[in-house]
């Protein structure tokens, strides 16, 4: 049978009201006895009714979260950080994929709203931001994840972009590497926006530069970056030093160059963008800027459920620092004849 409120009440030696207001994250309970009893409730599986919940008005301890595509392992990495943190503070996570089509962010969004979730993380891209202005409305908290909507009043994780970018063009200054190119998402979108701007940024401070020509954007799939690479590789003057930014295109890049029979790195070298579980499987091992992706999750979530907490809380902006990780797909430039 299910556990009752009742069940968690008499294992925790505490009133069924206690049990309540933890359930509700109120009234003035020691953090160590509210530990014990969400510990009896996760142990004993108990689910308080979500939609009793929602019929009378009160939280249903549910978050919408919203990602490009869960199967690009940066986003699942970050869904799984995500569905985590949140389980600890007693709330499920429903994930939706949009493929950074409006109308699905849409879809989704009103979808969420009907199921009455309380609050909404957005790690996916939106042309419109309007279509966010009904959850502002309803008072809805909202937490972006590693996107700008400067337009907004809401919650911001992300990480320094252009600083990430930056670190990747001066790890390839210092091997030695003049000639560039980058590949990455549509610049509309505003974390590869400003990654191509931090590397164009510390190549310039170099004396170099970098043409728009060697700038190529594509999709976030190995397939579509494979394509690009191809075209940068096969140019007269090659480019010896090539940016991602992300990893899932630094793999296209890979493929590119063993396609044209090139070796990395000492044909070329390779440096993507994220640090996800595929950047250490490659071959050879890849090159990346590491974002805190746990980190980025679990401050999502902190944020919103703080704002549940307390309605009246301003919308916090929060810039996580990336770091450059060495493996083997950058070395010293070196172009065969």
């Amino acid at each position: 049978m299910k556990a009752t409120i009742y069940d968690i009440a008499r294992e925790a030696g505490v009133s069924i009201a206690t049990v309540s207001q933890v359930i509700n994250g109120k009234g003035k309970i020691s953090e160590k006895r509210r530990a014990e009893v969400m510990e009896i409730m996760e142990r004993l599986n108990y689910q308080p009714s979500a939609i009793a919940a929602a019929l009378t008005g009160k939280q249903t301890y549910t978050l919408g979260l919203l990602v490009p595509d869960i199967s690009n392992p940066y986003f699942a990495e970050l869904a799984r950080a995500i569905e985590d943190r949140s389980r600890q503070l007693g709330y499920s996570v429903v994930i939706c994929s949009t493929d950074n089509k409006d109308e699905r962010v849409e879809r989704y969004l009103n979808l969420l709203q009907q199921k009455r979730v309380d609050g909404m993380m957005i790690g996916t891209g939106i042309d419109n931001a309007e279509i966010l202005s009904p959850l502002l409305q309803q008072s809805i908290p909202v937490a972006l994840i590693a996107r700008q909507l400067p337009s907004l009043s809401v919650h911001t994780v992300s990480i320094d972009d252009r600083l990430g970018g930056a670190l990747a063009a001066e790890h390839l200054l210092q091997l030695g590497h003049t000639r560039f190119g980058v590949v990455s998402e549509p610049l509309k979108v505003s974390s590869s926006k400003e990654r191509v701007r931090g590397f164009r940024e510390a190549v310039e401070e170099a004396g170099l530069a970098l043409e728009s020509s060697q700038v190529r954007e594509s999709t976030a799939d190995i397939k579509s970056a494979k394509q690009e690479v191809l075209v940068l590789l096969e140019q007269t003057n090659r480019p010896t030093g090539i940016f991602c930014c992300n990893d899932m295109q630094a793999i296209g890049a890979l493929q590119a160059a063993k396609e044209l029979g090139l070796q990395v790195p000492e044909d070329v070298s390779i440096v993507g963008f994220d640090n996800t579980i595929l950047a250490s499987v490659t071959n050879p091992p890849l090159t990346t800027v590491a974002q805190p992706i746990e980190d980025l999750g679990h401050r999502a979530v902190d944020l919103l459920i703080d704002e549940l907490k307390d309605e009246h809380k301003r919308p916090q902006k929060l810039i996580l620092k990336p770091e450059l990780v060495i493996r083997e797909s950058s070395g010293d430039a070196s172009i065969r004849p």
